[in-house]
């Protein structure tokens, strides 16, 4: 079976939506199926897994180079490169809709009839200018709400996108597929590791609550809020994985490390150096550094509304309100919840591993990526290679 997939840019590009995709990309791949990722070039491809290839469509980025806004525009050249791919492809799978490429993609494969899997990240993401925030209304309202609509079959991450989408008439049962978490990369320290040694492999101080924060520097993340939080308690270490255009490095606190170039093996190690992780975000499906913070068994606070994207983690994470126009008021209450969460932490290890087994037994790859593999199956029943890839679902997804 031919997978043509299509994201807004590859996984290095180190945000969460790439990350899923890429992990689509390689479990299908090692199912036997042949997966062509379609994505911007503003970063590299990955290389070819067995029959599957990633082509890198040329685009224009100055968007999310001027403000952080993850909006790449495709060159006519690119279109060609989708129009072509699509000619010989039995399932399409797009990732969100707001994007050029990914909406181009879906007219060309409504045209010719190839079925389509949308699985649809996020809702509404709240923006402080309210031009960014009529005009995403707008773009759901012309766009993501009548693509979701003709879609052959959509998948939402998490209850969020689904709960907001909800009133909306599918031509087939919507289904909710959570991402997976590697839990052998992101684990709780090992009988060989101590805190005080993965602090110095990183220059952290040894003593001291270190506080996690891993995302793109942007304004949806909460970053304004997360300076707030640093102001408010000094005597912390404030530790933050990632890029973007509001990078933390320039607040010029004595408080605050950056980390700009980490990713799977080099960043799990950091998890397991902190003691407690934090996301001040809005408008997010159900975000990839939450599952990875849990696998680590660290204690989380986040975004009140982040909780809605899966009910069953609110008895192992704190949500704390976010007020989008008001940075003082969500940073007292964040740190008042971490606060109460460092202390009730201290010393007791078994929450750390009910953190974790919480993880294991929730998010999987393995069940995720063997329901995608059953969904497109379905929509292309005669692809070859399919019983055998199915038979083979039931191994370690790698």
């Amino acid at each position: 079976m031919k997978i043509l997939m299509a994201s807004h840019y590859f996984a290095s590009h180190k945000s969460g939506i790439e990350i899923i995709a890429e992990e689509l990309f390689l479990g299908l791949a090692a199912r036997e199926q042949e997966v062509v990722w379609l994505a911007g070039d503003a970063t590299p491809p990955p290389e070819p897994v067995g029959k599957s290839r990633a082509v890198s469509l040329p685009i224009f980025n100055f968007v999310e180079d001027k403000i952080g806004l993850p909006f790449p525009i495709p060159t006519p050249g690119a279109l060609r490169k989708i129009s072509r791919e699509l000619s010989n492809t039995d399932v399409l799978l797009l990732h969100d809709c707001l994007y050029l490429s990914n909406i181009f993609a879906f007219l060309v494969a409504q045209l010719r009839g190839v079925p389509t899997i949308i699985n649809q990240h996020i809702g509404f993401v709240p923006y402080r200018n309210p031009v960014l925030n009529a005009a995403m209304r707008l773009a759901n309202a012309i766009l993501t709400r009548p693509m979701l609509s003709r879609a052959t079959q959509v998948v939402f991450e998490s209850e969020k996108p689904r709960n907001f989408f909800g009133q909306l008439h599918f031509r087939t049962s919507p289904e909710i597929v959570f991402n997976g978490v590697d839990t052998d990369l992101y684990r709780n320290r090992g009988s060989a590791e101590t805190k005080t040694g993965l602090r110095r492999e990183y220059g952290l101080p040894e003593n001291g609550p270190i506080i996690l924060f891993v995302g793109r520097f942007v304004e949806k993340k909460g970053l304004h809020a997360m300076k707030r939080m640093v102001d408010l308690r000094p005597e912390w270490t404030w530790v933050f994985a990632g890029w973007g255009p509001l990078d933390p490095g320039h607040w010029n606190a004595a408080n605050v490390r950056v980390f700009s170039n980490l990713r799977g093996p080099s960043m799990a190690p950091l998890y397991r150096s902190c003691d407690l992780f934090v996301l001040p975000s809005t408008g997010e499906g159900f975000p990839l550094v939450v599952q990875e913070a849990l696998a680590s068994g660290l204690p989380v606070v986040c975004g009140a509304d982040t909780l809605e994207a899966d009910p069953a983690m609110k008895a192992f994470v704190r949500g704390s309100p976010v007020y989008t126009n008001d940075d003082d008021r969500t940073a007292r209450e964040f740190v008042s919840a971490i606060d109460d969460l460092l202390d009730s932490d201290a010393g007791l290890k078994n929450k750390s591993e009910e953190r974790r087994a919480f993880a294991v037994s929730r998010y999987s790859w393995h069940r995720a990526i063997k329901r995608y593999l059953e969904i497109a199956s379905r929509l292309a029943p005669g692809a070859a290679s399919l019983s055998a890839a199915l038979e083979a679902s039931t191994g370690k997804v790698p």
